[in-house]
Protein backbone atom coordinates (compact mmCIF):
# COMPACT_ATOMS: atom_id res chain seq x y z
CA UNK A 1 0.00 0.00 0.00
CA UNK A 2 1.32 3.11 -1.31
CA UNK A 3 0.97 6.10 1.01
CA UNK A 4 0.89 9.84 0.62
CA UNK A 5 1.61 12.14 3.19
CA UNK A 6 -0.21 15.85 2.89
CA UNK A 7 1.41 19.19 4.53
CA UNK A 8 -0.14 22.38 4.40
CA UNK A 9 0.55 25.66 4.99
CA UNK A 10 -0.42 29.34 4.65
CA UNK A 11 2.43 31.49 5.68
CA UNK A 12 6.40 31.89 5.42
CA UNK A 13 6.64 32.43 9.43
CA UNK A 14 6.50 28.63 9.73
CA UNK A 15 9.13 27.58 7.35
CA UNK A 16 11.61 26.14 9.81
CA UNK A 17 8.54 23.94 10.95
CA UNK A 18 7.61 23.20 7.29
CA UNK A 19 11.39 21.87 6.81
CA UNK A 20 11.79 19.69 10.35
CA UNK A 21 8.01 17.95 9.45
CA UNK A 22 8.62 17.14 5.76
CA UNK A 23 12.21 16.06 6.85
CA UNK A 24 10.68 13.42 9.93
CA UNK A 25 8.06 11.97 7.30
CA UNK A 26 11.25 11.44 4.92
CA UNK A 27 12.78 9.61 7.13
CA UNK A 28 10.12 6.92 8.12
CA UNK A 29 10.65 3.65 8.55
CA UNK A 30 8.36 2.72 6.46
CA UNK A 31 8.88 5.11 3.36
CA UNK A 32 6.14 7.66 2.32
CA UNK A 33 4.88 7.08 -1.87
CA UNK A 34 5.03 10.61 -2.08
CA UNK A 35 5.13 14.19 0.66
CA UNK A 36 2.55 17.13 -0.95
CA UNK A 37 3.14 20.53 0.50
CA UNK A 38 -0.26 22.01 -0.33
CA UNK A 39 -0.01 26.32 -0.14
CA UNK A 40 -2.35 28.67 -0.84
CA UNK A 41 -2.84 30.07 -3.89
CA UNK A 42 -0.47 33.20 -3.43
CA UNK A 43 2.39 33.59 -5.80
CA UNK A 44 5.57 34.98 -3.54
CA UNK A 45 4.17 31.89 -0.83
CA UNK A 46 4.56 29.06 -3.79
CA UNK A 47 7.90 30.87 -5.23
CA UNK A 48 9.65 31.13 -1.48
CA UNK A 49 8.82 27.53 -0.93
CA UNK A 50 9.85 25.97 -4.44
CA UNK A 51 13.02 27.89 -3.85
CA UNK A 52 13.73 26.34 0.02
CA UNK A 53 12.33 22.92 -0.17
CA UNK A 54 14.14 19.95 -1.24
CA UNK A 55 12.78 18.52 -4.44
CA UNK A 56 11.32 15.45 -2.65
CA UNK A 57 8.07 17.36 -1.64
CA UNK A 58 5.50 18.16 -4.29
CA UNK A 59 4.58 21.71 -3.86
CA UNK A 60 0.63 22.03 -4.94
CA UNK A 61 -1.10 25.23 -5.31
CA UNK A 62 -4.67 24.92 -3.70
CA UNK A 63 -7.74 26.26 -5.17
CA UNK A 64 -8.84 28.77 -2.44
CA UNK A 65 -8.02 29.62 1.06
CA UNK A 66 -9.00 27.94 3.87
CA UNK A 67 -7.58 23.77 5.80
CA UNK A 68 -10.40 21.79 4.37
CA UNK A 69 -9.85 23.29 0.49
CA UNK A 70 -6.17 22.44 0.63
CA UNK A 71 -6.57 19.11 2.03
CA UNK A 72 -8.84 18.22 -0.02
CA UNK A 73 -6.83 19.47 -3.13
CA UNK A 74 -3.75 17.11 -1.84
CA UNK A 75 -6.34 14.33 -1.76
CA UNK A 76 -6.90 14.96 -5.59
CA UNK A 77 -3.22 15.29 -6.39
CA UNK A 78 -2.01 12.35 -4.32
CA UNK A 79 -1.26 9.17 -5.45
CA UNK A 80 -1.32 6.58 -2.76
CA UNK A 81 -3.51 3.81 -1.50
CA UNK A 82 -3.20 5.58 1.94
CA UNK A 83 -3.41 9.36 2.65
CA UNK A 84 -1.83 10.55 5.84
CA UNK A 85 -1.82 14.30 7.05
CA UNK A 86 0.25 15.92 9.39
CA UNK A 87 0.03 19.55 10.30
CA UNK A 88 2.78 21.81 9.41
CA UNK A 89 4.26 22.52 12.87
CA UNK A 90 4.30 18.96 13.96
CA UNK A 91 6.84 16.44 12.91
CA UNK A 92 6.71 12.69 13.09
CA UNK A 93 8.34 9.87 15.49
CA UNK A 94 10.22 7.65 13.02
CA UNK A 95 7.81 4.74 13.56
CA UNK A 96 4.73 6.73 12.62
CA UNK A 97 3.75 5.27 9.21
CA UNK A 98 4.68 1.73 10.38
CA UNK A 99 2.83 2.16 12.95
CA UNK A 100 -0.54 3.28 11.23
CA UNK A 101 -0.23 1.37 8.50
CA UNK A 102 -0.15 -1.84 10.65
CA UNK A 103 -3.89 -1.37 11.32
CA UNK A 104 -5.15 -2.16 7.60
CA UNK A 105 -4.53 -5.42 7.60
CA UNK A 106 -8.06 -5.08 8.55
CA UNK A 107 -10.20 -4.46 5.59
CA UNK A 108 -12.67 -3.31 7.48
CA UNK A 109 -10.71 -0.39 8.58
CA UNK A 110 -10.94 2.96 6.94
CA UNK A 111 -9.12 5.28 8.91
CA UNK A 112 -6.17 5.02 11.55
CA UNK A 113 -4.99 8.64 14.14
CA UNK A 114 -2.46 8.55 16.63
CA UNK A 115 -1.17 10.55 19.28
CA UNK A 116 -0.16 13.74 19.51
CA UNK A 117 2.07 15.33 22.19
CA UNK A 118 2.67 18.71 22.75
CA UNK A 119 5.42 20.33 22.82
CA UNK A 120 5.56 23.87 24.76
CA UNK A 121 7.71 26.09 23.24
CA UNK A 122 8.06 27.37 27.18
CA UNK A 123 6.93 25.05 29.14
CA UNK A 124 3.22 23.81 29.71
CA UNK A 125 1.23 27.02 31.61
CA UNK A 126 -0.20 26.17 34.69
CA UNK A 127 -3.72 26.75 34.11
CA UNK A 128 -3.59 24.51 30.95
CA UNK A 129 -4.77 21.10 32.13
CA UNK A 130 -4.38 18.01 30.00
CA UNK A 131 -8.33 17.43 29.83
CA UNK A 132 -8.13 20.47 27.53
CA UNK A 133 -4.68 20.12 24.85
CA UNK A 134 -7.28 19.36 22.33
CA UNK A 135 -7.34 23.22 22.54
CA UNK A 136 -3.81 23.70 21.40
CA UNK A 137 -4.55 20.22 18.88
CA UNK A 138 -3.49 17.64 20.89
CA UNK A 139 -4.44 14.46 22.78
CA UNK A 140 -6.38 15.00 25.80
CA UNK A 141 -6.80 13.14 28.93
CA UNK A 142 -10.11 11.36 28.38
CA UNK A 143 -9.07 10.00 24.99
CA UNK A 144 -8.27 6.29 24.99
CA UNK A 145 -4.84 5.01 26.15
CA UNK A 146 -5.07 1.96 24.48
CA UNK A 147 -5.74 0.97 20.57
CA UNK A 148 -9.55 1.73 20.57
CA UNK A 149 -12.15 2.16 17.76
CA UNK A 150 -13.00 6.16 17.64
CA UNK A 151 -15.12 7.97 15.81
CA UNK A 152 -12.82 10.53 14.23
CA UNK A 153 -9.09 10.75 14.80
CA UNK A 154 -7.73 14.42 15.21
CA UNK A 155 -6.72 16.41 12.07
CA UNK A 156 -2.26 16.89 13.58
CA UNK A 157 -2.42 12.96 12.76
CA UNK A 158 -4.37 11.07 10.83
CA UNK A 159 -4.98 9.17 7.81
CA UNK A 160 -7.48 7.50 5.76
CA UNK A 161 -8.13 5.06 2.44
CA UNK A 162 -8.21 6.73 -0.43
CA UNK A 163 -11.35 4.68 -1.06
CA UNK A 164 -12.95 6.16 1.93
CA UNK A 165 -12.66 9.72 0.32
CA UNK A 166 -14.09 7.79 -3.13
CA UNK A 167 -17.35 6.26 -1.31
CA UNK A 168 -17.91 9.81 1.12
CA UNK A 169 -16.58 12.55 -0.82
CA UNK A 170 -13.87 15.14 0.75
CA UNK A 171 -13.72 17.20 3.83
CA UNK A 172 -16.54 19.89 4.63
CA UNK A 173 -15.34 23.23 3.68
CA UNK A 174 -17.59 25.10 5.90
CA UNK A 175 -15.92 23.81 8.99
CA UNK A 176 -12.69 23.78 8.34
CA UNK A 177 -10.10 26.24 9.58
CA UNK A 178 -9.26 29.19 7.85
CA UNK A 179 -6.53 31.60 8.41
CA UNK A 180 -6.97 32.80 12.14
CA UNK A 181 -10.66 32.08 11.77
CA UNK A 182 -10.11 28.68 14.22
CA UNK A 183 -13.14 27.10 13.29
CA UNK A 184 -12.60 22.98 13.35
CA UNK A 185 -15.02 19.71 12.53
CA UNK A 186 -14.13 18.50 9.43
CA UNK A 187 -12.19 15.53 10.64
CA UNK A 188 -15.94 14.68 12.62
CA UNK A 189 -17.76 15.79 9.61
CA UNK A 190 -16.19 13.20 7.31
CA UNK A 191 -15.77 10.24 9.94
CA UNK A 192 -19.37 10.37 10.74
CA UNK A 193 -20.44 10.74 6.78
CA UNK A 194 -18.14 7.63 5.94
CA UNK A 195 -20.00 5.94 8.81
CA UNK A 196 -23.71 6.79 7.64
CA UNK A 197 -22.70 5.88 3.96
CA UNK A 198 -20.44 2.53 4.98
CA UNK A 199 -21.70 1.57 8.96
CA UNK A 200 -18.98 -1.26 8.89
CA UNK A 201 -15.76 1.36 8.42
CA UNK A 202 -13.65 1.37 11.48
CA UNK A 203 -11.84 4.18 12.44
CA UNK A 204 -8.99 3.40 14.67
CA UNK A 205 -6.84 5.15 17.26
CA UNK A 206 -3.33 3.89 18.09
CA UNK A 207 -1.16 5.72 20.71
CA UNK A 208 2.08 4.35 19.70
CA UNK A 209 1.70 5.87 16.02
CA UNK A 210 3.19 9.34 17.35
CA UNK A 211 3.82 12.86 16.19
CA UNK A 212 4.57 15.92 18.17
CA UNK A 213 2.86 19.34 17.97
CA UNK A 214 4.65 22.25 18.52
CA UNK A 215 2.34 24.90 20.87
CA UNK A 216 3.62 28.55 20.33
CA UNK A 217 3.41 31.16 23.31
CA UNK A 218 0.84 32.54 21.54
CA UNK A 219 -1.57 29.43 21.82
CA UNK A 220 -0.64 29.14 25.86
CA UNK A 221 -2.95 32.25 26.46
CA UNK A 222 -6.03 32.15 28.28
CA UNK A 223 -7.81 34.56 25.70
CA UNK A 224 -6.75 32.01 22.70
CA UNK A 225 -8.30 29.16 25.10
CA UNK A 226 -11.39 31.05 24.87
CA UNK A 227 -11.18 32.16 21.77
CA UNK A 228 -10.84 28.70 20.54
CA UNK A 229 -13.53 27.43 22.79
CA UNK A 230 -16.34 29.69 21.11
CA UNK A 231 -15.11 28.37 17.70
CA UNK A 232 -15.27 24.41 18.90
CA UNK A 233 -19.02 25.38 19.95
CA UNK A 234 -19.75 27.30 17.24
CA UNK A 235 -18.73 24.26 14.67
CA UNK A 236 -20.10 21.66 16.77
CA UNK A 237 -23.88 23.52 16.53
CA UNK A 238 -22.87 23.44 12.40
CA UNK A 239 -22.86 19.41 12.84
CA UNK A 240 -25.38 18.52 14.90
CA UNK A 241 -27.77 19.72 12.32
CA UNK A 242 -26.61 16.42 11.24
CA UNK A 243 -25.34 14.48 13.36
CA UNK A 244 -25.89 12.88 17.03
CA UNK A 245 -22.50 14.24 18.79
CA UNK A 246 -22.24 11.21 21.49
CA UNK A 247 -18.55 11.75 21.92
CA UNK A 248 -18.95 15.82 23.00
CA UNK A 249 -21.56 14.60 25.39
CA UNK A 250 -19.34 11.59 26.49
CA UNK A 251 -16.56 14.07 27.12
CA UNK A 252 -18.56 16.60 29.11
CA UNK A 253 -19.93 14.05 31.42
CA UNK A 254 -16.17 13.07 32.31
CA UNK A 255 -15.54 16.64 32.75
CA UNK A 256 -18.44 17.11 34.97
CA UNK A 257 -18.53 13.96 36.68
CA UNK A 258 -14.80 12.52 37.14
CA UNK A 259 -12.22 15.26 36.06
CA UNK A 260 -13.49 18.25 38.04
CA UNK A 261 -14.36 16.67 41.39
CA UNK A 262 -11.09 14.94 40.59
CA UNK A 263 -9.66 18.26 40.92
CA UNK A 264 -11.60 19.78 43.94
CA UNK A 265 -10.18 16.91 45.97
CA UNK A 266 -6.82 17.34 44.94
CA UNK A 267 -7.24 21.45 45.25
CA UNK A 268 -6.41 22.09 42.08
CA UNK A 269 -8.69 25.13 41.83
CA UNK A 270 -7.42 27.09 39.03
CA UNK A 271 -7.82 23.87 36.64
CA UNK A 272 -11.51 23.75 37.87
CA UNK A 273 -12.06 27.63 36.95
CA UNK A 274 -10.28 27.41 33.57
CA UNK A 275 -12.60 24.55 32.86
CA UNK A 276 -15.44 25.90 33.56
CA UNK A 277 -14.77 28.85 31.53
CA UNK A 278 -13.99 26.44 28.58
CA UNK A 279 -17.16 24.79 28.37
CA UNK A 280 -18.81 28.27 29.18
CA UNK A 281 -16.79 29.61 26.07
CA UNK A 282 -17.39 26.49 23.67
CA UNK A 283 -21.94 26.80 24.96
CA UNK A 284 -22.00 30.83 23.75
CA UNK A 285 -20.06 29.81 20.29
CA UNK A 286 -23.19 26.63 19.75
CA UNK A 287 -26.00 29.08 21.03
CA UNK A 288 -25.29 32.00 19.05
CA UNK A 289 -25.20 29.53 15.93
CA UNK A 290 -28.35 27.95 17.04
CA UNK A 291 -30.15 31.45 17.04
CA UNK A 292 -28.60 32.32 14.06
CA UNK A 293 -29.49 29.72 12.24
Amino acid sequence: MNISVIVSTYTKDRWNDVLRCVESVKNQTLKPYEILLILDPIDDLIDFYKEKLPNYVKIVESDGFGLSKARNKGILESKGDIIAFIDDDAWADKYWLERMVENYSDNNVYGVGGKIIPVFENRRPKWLPQELDWIVGCTYKGMPEVKSEIRNPIGANMSFKREAFEIAGLFKEEVGRYGKKLLSGEEAEFAMRLKKIKPDAKIIYDPSAIVYHKVPKSKTKIRYALKRAYYEGYSKAILSKEYKLKMEKSYLRFLMLESIPKKFREVQINHVAVILLIILSAIIGNLLVRMKY
